[in-house]
């Protein structure tokens, strides 16, 4: 297989265990998936990635919210907003609260 794919599978199959009402950071995905120095790779997968992936759990290393989110920053807000995740000025209230962190490490 193809180490790229491999990278993505990985990535995708993380992204659909971070619960509602969690965020997730793209290094921390990078991190997780086996390549802590490809979070702009991680970027790449979200925004081209399934639809059907929680996306808009993704923040970057600050709790912001990402510039390039499908309908943009205020959409990605009000998706976590009604899980129960406040953002002011685009950017995670209580972000360390809110980031998730697998128990598998």
């Amino acid at each position: 297989m193809n180490p790229e794919t491999n990278f993505r599978t990985r990535v995708e199959h993380l992204m659909a265990q971070v619960p509602s009402g969690r965020v997730t950071t793209y290094g921390d995905l990078a991190g997780l998936a086996g390549q802590a120095t490809a979070s702009r790779i991680v970027g790449g997968i979200a925004h081209y990635g399934s639809s059907d992936l929680p996306w808009h759990r993704l923040v970057n290393r600050f709790g912001g919210l990402a510039a390039g989110f499908h309908g943009g920053r205020d959409a990605q807000a009000q998706l976590l907003l009604q899980e129960g995740v406040i953002c002011t000025n685009h950017i995670v209230d209580d972000f360390q609260e809110k980031r998730w962190n697998p128990d598998f490490l």
